[in-house]
């Protein structure tokens, strides 16, 4: 009885823990796109590898959490990314279409705002942090 309680307060803590990451690394990635800026109608001054330059706001506006979904056995798993259709294309570069074609590098914002949160250790925190709390109670 002892051991399912903690299991299940194990359960709810890592639960919280990426709900608390996924906002976290929501936040992150606005704050990259932040970065630069330029008015609209005007050539994007952001170089390849770098991330586009804010103009309006709507990519930044569309970056968004889904979840925490439960995919069993105690572990969780939350989406965050842009809903703007050009999202993908920022971050990953490729083939723009509809009747012309044009290449657009990469202009990452999600995986850089990911790396730095890991490099720093904030994402093993907020997880290390709500299993010690679980463990206390």
């Amino acid at each position: 009885m002892a051991l399912e309680k903690l299991l299940a307060g194990f359960n709810l803590a890592t639960r919280t823990a990426t709900a608390h990451a996924a906002h976290l690394l929501e936040a992150e990635i606005k704050t990259t796109l932040a970065t630069s800026s330029h008015p609209r109608g005007t050539p994007t001054p952001s170089r390849p590898g770098e991330p586009p330059s804010l103009v309006t706001g709507t990519l930044r506006r569309s970056i968004s959490v889904k979840g925490p979904h439960p995919l069993g056995l105690g572990r969780w798993e939350a989406q965050i990314g842009p809903t703007a259709i050009y999202g993908r294309i920022q971050e990953l570069g490729g083939v723009t279409g509809r009747g012309h074609s044009t290449t657009l590098p990469a202009r990452p914002f999600v995986q850089p705002s990911y790396t730095k949160l890991v490099s720093t250790g904030a994402l093993a925190r907020v997880y290390h942090e709500a299993w010690r709390s679980a463990i206390a109670r």
